[in-house]
């Protein structure tokens, strides 16, 4: 079964609505050719270990706590927080609650240096 994405103009609900927060899974909610949205749940204590992007970033925390990591140092994301980082700046996250984020990335073509 394809994973289903959003289409253009299509509505995606990003507001837990009863039950378990962490419920619904971790999902790319779309991608095009020069952007993905990926809504990411972390149970407490998840982590996503350092790494990079090509493209630039925003990270926006929906529900709970994550500590966001970079070689700068460590910020705490709440609700309602949004995060921005350039292309290439490593990073890493880790779920001080349960959390809800929503990452955008913007995609860099293969044959962009």
């Amino acid at each position: 079964m394809a994973l289903h994405h959003l289409a253009s103009g299509e509505i995606a609900n990003l507001v837990h609505q009863g039950g378990d927060a962490l419920s619904t899974q971790s999902i790319a909610l779309f991608k095009s050719e020069q952007l993905e949205v990926i809504r990411l749940r972390l149970p407490l204590g998840r982590a996503m270990p350092m790494h990079q992007v090509a493209g630039e970033i925003t990270v926006q925390c929906l529900e709970g706590v994550i500590d966001f990591e970079t070689p700068e140092g460590v910020q705490r994301l709440q609700p309602g927080q949004l995060l921005f980082l350039r292309s290439g700046v490593p990073h890493s996250l880790l779920a001080v609650e349960d959390a809800s984020v929503l990452v955008t990335i913007v995609l860099v073509p293969a044959n962009t240096p």
